[in-house]
């Protein structure tokens, strides 16, 4: 399925993201922060809207944008968005190691569930989880249009 006027976000493609192994060496992106309740996302779509705004005006968009969330407080989540070179007026970051890379598919409620069948694998992996990263790949509205929401779970390991 190819992206539409009704969808901004391009269509995902899990396989290469499925059970698979990615090492990262400064992996740049723009950081940003999500306020939250609970770990309900209040201003997801104004913090995108902004952070691609800037991405845009530096002309750093990748051909496949990585959107990463680091959902590390009940009020919060930091939010790192992949990018091609630096971007003026943003804060910048670098992530690096090696990551176990897994698909999940269905409502966003079931983040907590997929995280614990994540730290699972890892374990069965026979490795050590250091940090878990979110890859919400298509916005809701997009998921909605395409049918599925696929959501990667990215292990440090």
């Amino acid at each position: 399925m190819s992206q539409t006027r009704e969808t901004c976000c391009p269509p995902f493609e899990p396989g290469p993201w499925d059970e698979t192994e990615i090492t990262w060496e400064n992996k740049r992106f723009i950081k940003d922060r999500v306020r939250s309740f609970f770990h309900i996302p209040l201003n997801f779509a104004s913090v995108m809207q902004r952070s691609v705004g800037l991405i845009e005006a530096a002309d750093a968009l990748p051909e496949e944008m990585i959107v990463l969330c680091d959902e590390n407080s009940l009020w919060g989540a930091d939010v790192y968005i992949d990018v091609t070179r630096d971007v003026p007026e943003a804060e910048m970051a670098t992530i690096s190691g090696t990551f176990l890379s897994k698909v999940f598919e269905g409502p966003y409620k079931n983040v907590g569930q997929w995280m614990r069948q994540m730290s699972e694998y890892v374990k069965a992996q026979g490795k050590d989880l250091k940090k878990m990263y979110c890859y919400y790949t298509t916005c809701p509205k997009c998921a909605k249009q395409y049918g599925k929401n696929y959501v990667v779970l990215l292990a440090q390991v």
